[in-house]
This record gives C-alpha cells, structure tokens and sequence, in this order.
C-alpha cells in the first residue's frame, strides 16, 4: 500500500503580543509540536512559501508587526506535470562538478518548459547531459530541475544549475538572499546620464499591459540595479553599460533601463519606438539587434558544498560582439573648408569623380531656395515676397544685396539658412554611414561651429595663393573683386581658417595638382579611418579579460562579507535556541 505525501499549509494570525518577533522564530513556535523545526521552516521561507499578508517574503529575519496574517507550505510533493525529458543539444559548460555546474545559455533557448514553450528547452539539454538530475533520481522539480534562477528566451550568458535537491535548496537561498553577485552587460541606446548610478524602483505587472513589467511605485517589488557606462559609440548612438543587479525581478535590468530613457537595443517591448526606429536605419546597423542585447556576463557565489567563492564570466556571444564591433565603424567625416574662391568646388569635384560620396553646403542652398523649398518658405514667411521670385523661389540677387547692406538682415537669414543646411548635411553622413570616408564642403564649417559640435571628424582647407584667389581664379566665377570683398568679410580670415585644419591642400599650380590634392586628402583620411578602426578592434580584445578581472575582485570582496555576515546571524541564531540538534539543522 502507497501512502500519498501531502501538500500542507498553515496559517496564522500575529498577536500583539509578537509585534518584534522574527518571522522564521514564529514559525518555529507554532510548528514545534508538528515535529517541524526552525531550520526546517527558515528553509520553506527562502524557498518563497511564506506571505506575509498576501505577499511573498524569503528572509526569516522578517520583523513581524502584530495583526498580520501569515501562511507557511511545506511546498507538498513533486507536481504531477509531464516530467522534462532528455533532448540532445549542446550545452556550454563553463563549471562542472558532483553539486552543481555553470553553463552558458546561448539567446534563443528558453530556460525550462512552460506554457508556450514547450521546448526544446536548456532543461532537456541538461537532463541528456548529466541524466542524474532526473527528477526520480535527484528529488528536484519533475519539470525545472536543477534551475535556481533563470534568463529571459533572448538574454545570454551564465546560469547555475543544482545537480541534486539539497545543492537546489542551498542555491536557492542564496539567490533569495542576495548572497550571489549577478553582472549583465547590455548595450542600450544613446548614452545614460549620469555615467554611473543606481535604479531603486519598484517593478511590478504593468497597469495595462499585463504580459509586461514596469517601474510601479504603489504595489511593485523592491528592484535596485547598479549601472556603469563602459563606452559610448560615436556620437552618443549606443552604449556598453554594465549592470549589477540586486534583485532578480522579470525583466529587471530591460525595465530600468528604459526607465533611464535607455532601453536595450533590440528591446522591441520596452523600447518600441527606438527599436523601430533602429530597424530603419539605412546602414548595417539596422539588422545587428535581432534580440534584446543583453549578456549575463559575470556570475558569483560561494560553493554550496565547500563554500568557497566560485567567481565565473563569459564572454559576450558573437551577434553582441559584432553589434559593438560596428558601431565604431561610421564614416569619417571630413569637412572641406578655405576662402571664397580658392578652389574647394572643384576639390570637392575630383573627389566626387574618384568615387567619394560627396556632400555641397552650395547645392544645398540651392534646393533649399526653390520654389517650395524649406529656405523659401520660411524666408517668405518672415519677409513676405521681399526677396522672393513669381515662382516663389528665393531671388538671389536681391537676397545678396540687402545682405551686403545689412548686417542684422545677414545674421538673420544666416540663422534661418544655415541650420537647415547642417540639418542636411547630417543626414547624408547618415545615409552614408557604411563608407569609410564622407566629404562636405561647407564654406562656413568653421565659423558655424561644426568642428567643435562633433559634425566632422576632420578638417582640410584649401590654400590658395591671394593673387591667384582674387585674379584668375576670381574671373573664372564672373565675381567682382567687392563682391569677393564682401564675402571674405563674412568669413574667418585664411590664417585663422588654416591654423584649426588637420590637413592643407595647396591650389597653387593648376587641376592637375589640384587633383592630386584630392587623391592626397583621400590617403590621409582613410589612414585616420583605419587607425581608428583597429584601435576598437585592439580595445574589444582585450575588453572582456580586463573587464571580467575587475568585476572578480569586487565580488571576492563582497562574497568574503557575505560569508561573515551569515556567519554572524548564524551565531545569533545558535545563543537564541536551546537545541542543539535544530541549530545544526539550519
């Protein structure tokens, strides 16, 4: 005859009398004639079977108040559920041994069966990888054996897995308590502010949506990440960060994140709107987030038989590397610069022939003064049909000469026009990200400010001898020399010009020589582009030893008071009991 095991539960009301009393040491009083012992009721309280007025509470410490109502189980039997079976499928072991092993979950691999998730799962590679955690040999859980904390489908990286039922409880307890150091890397969007901080933000079931977590700060668990900018791509496109989490809520480090304003890329549920706009993009970039980037990087606890200090990283899988790997990889940008009349144009044509994606601030104001054109209708509309032809394009002539006489008028018109050009001139840098090398020639780069806001990477100028710049040169464009007076005098001087540029090219002996400037200008810039590139490469080979050395020192120190603070509460408990034999079971 079998005897079938039984789920039990108990519950209770806290009497004022208790107010101050320990939650496990309550227990303990009322479950003695039970045959159920302190240690044993500390136990099913990490294991997350015990409320406290409706609310899960995994530390026996837990203060009682007076009036609460509490509920302890024992967590009953195995589930009847359809137990997991064994599935052939590699399993990256980073840590094996009799107790437990580490693995390294690959994204795409859903932690265990569920609802959905019928598998293939990590557990089915487990099981046909060590067949002795089969819930009828180990004891553990018929469906989720071994598993002690989990990782969304999509995030990768470390897990801990119990190879027996007591290992599983230990772990358990540990995770529960905080007595495990986590790190993820994640690569998020833009560039949080301040580099380093702490998210402490309740998460709960978002009010709406309730398939999703949120920052709920009526009703939310407690949630605190750690963050750190490791580095941030050019400008301010994406960032490395490192999180530290204190707690293992469901999409924990997904929605504080996107709670700084930085949601993971990839993240099509808690950033949907920059993933989206991710998935636009006109380059590379657009296809290298086909999941949330995030990595469990960094795993530290102390061995649940010996307990030492088990310390363990992997390093990123190969989508994250080659996400991080790209971002660096934009265009150089390189602005072409010099007086009026020194030859830029026709620089800008050579290179435009070999085969260089080219941008003109020149052309632009020309779209931009059509009929229809952005520059002609705010023009119109702050000075009517002033400067403006029957078609409703701008009248140039007229335009220039109430700007000759009028200074006010010509900033004016400046800080319509000119922001509108740069406007453009940045999205083709975008539209070209892919190249190595991008040239704009923009007259006033510098006086705009462009090359201290990070528009370019780099500047030329052309150098062109005065006598050439307003003699032949000069007559060639069909300018008069005040009208090249004028416009000189809305410029930098030439010395002043040359003295900020990384490179000078002389226009000095004919389009001959003028040509092999360019070709010159183009050697120069794509040596910058390849020095830059291989100084990411060198810097992502070594970024995950260095980065892994760190994060072990840090968490030996905090595992080493881990250890004296449980061993601290465990001399506490012992000089609270009078039993011997219930102190050694705890």
């Amino acid at each position: 005859m079998s005897i079938k095991a039984e789920k039990r539960s108990w519950e209770r009301v806290v009497a004022p009398s208790d107010r101050g009393l320990r939650l496990d040491r309550f227990w303990a009083r009322e479950l003695a004639d039970e045959g159920v012992s302190r240690g044993r009721a500390k136990e099913w309280i990490e294991a997350g079977l015990a409320l406290v007025d409706g609310e899960a509470v995994i530390r026996g410490k837990h203060v009682l108040s007076g009036g609460e109502t509490l509920r302890l189980g024992d967590g009953g039997p195995p589930a009847a559920d359809a137990e997991a079976r064994a599935v052939p499928g590699e399993v990256a072991v980073v840590f094996e041994d009799e107790h437990l092993a580490v693995v390294d979950k690959r994204a795409g691999l859903t932690t265990h069966p569920a609802p959905g998730e019928p598998g293939p799962t990590l557990v089915n590679h487990l099981l046909h990888r060590w067949p002795d955690m089969a819930a009828g040999l180990s004891g553990m859980d018929r469906q989720r054996p071994g598993i002690v904390h989990r990782l969304d489908k999509d995030t990768s990286g470390l897990i801990a897995v119990a190879r027996s039922e007591a290992v599983r409880l230990r772990l358990a307890a540990d995770f529960a308590l905080r007595r495990v150091c986590k790190t993820y890397l994640a690569i998020v969007h833009g560039r949080p502010d301040p580099a380093r901080g702490t998210v402490d933000a309740p998460i709960g079931r978002h009010p709406t949506h309730k398939t999703r977590m949120a920052v709920t700060p009526r009703g939310g668990r407690e949630a605190r990440s750690d963050y750190r900018v490791l580095w941030t791509g050019p400008r301010g496109l994406a960032s490395l960060v490192a999180v530290r989490i204190h707690t293992g809520r469901t999409h924990q480090i997904r929605v504080h994140m996107a709670h700084l304003g930085h949601p993971l890329l990839g993240d099509a549920v808690y950033g949907p709107r920059e993933n989206a706009q991710w998935t636009r993009r006109p380059d590379i970039l657009a296809g290298l987030a086909p999941r949330q980037m995030l990595h469990a990087f960094h795993l530290g606890l102390r061995h649940p038989a010996t307990g030492e200090p088990l310390i363990l990283w992997r390093e990123p899988p190969e989508d994250f590397r080659s996400l991080l790997a790209a971002l660096p990889r934009e265009c150089l940008r390189v602005g072409i610069v010099g007086m009026p009349g020194s030859g830029k144009s026709a620089l800008l044509g050579f290179l435009c022939r070999q085969g260089h994606a080219c941008f003109s601030a020149d052309e632009a104001v020309g779209w931009l003064y059509e009929p229809g054109g952005d520059g002609a209708t705010m023009l119109g509309q702050r000075y009517g049909s002033a400067y403006l032809r029957g078609d409703g394009g701008v009248d140039r002539p007229a335009l220039l000469a109430a700007m000759r006489n009028s200074e006010g008028l010509r900033r004016e018109v400046m800080d319509m026009i000119h922001p509108m050009v740069r406007h453009r001139c940045e999205e083709f840098f975008r539209a070209h990200r892919d190249a190595s090398v991008v040239y704009a020639e923009v007259p006033l780069l510098l006086e705009g400010g462009w090359h201290t806001d990070g528009v370019v990477d780099m500047v030329a100028g052309v150098r062109c001898p005065e006598a050439l710049r307003t003699g032949a040169l000069r007559l060639a464009r069909g300018l008069d020399a005040e009208t090249l007076a004028v416009f000189d005098s809305w410029q930098w001087p030439e010395a002043d010009k040359l003295a900020v540029c990384d490179v000078i090219l002389d226009n000095d002996d004919g389009l001959d020589r003028l040509e092999a400037e360019a070709a010159r200008l183009h050697g120069a810039a794509l040596a910058r582009y390849e020095e830059r590139t291989a100084a990411t490469r060198s810097w992502l080979v070594g970024l995950w030893p260095e980065l892994a050395a760190n994060m072990d020192r840090e968490a030996a120190g905090e595992l080493a008071l881990m250890a004296e603070r449980e061993e601290a509460d465990e001399t506490q408990d012992e000089a609270w009991t009078s039993d011997p034999d219930e102190a050694d079971d705890q």
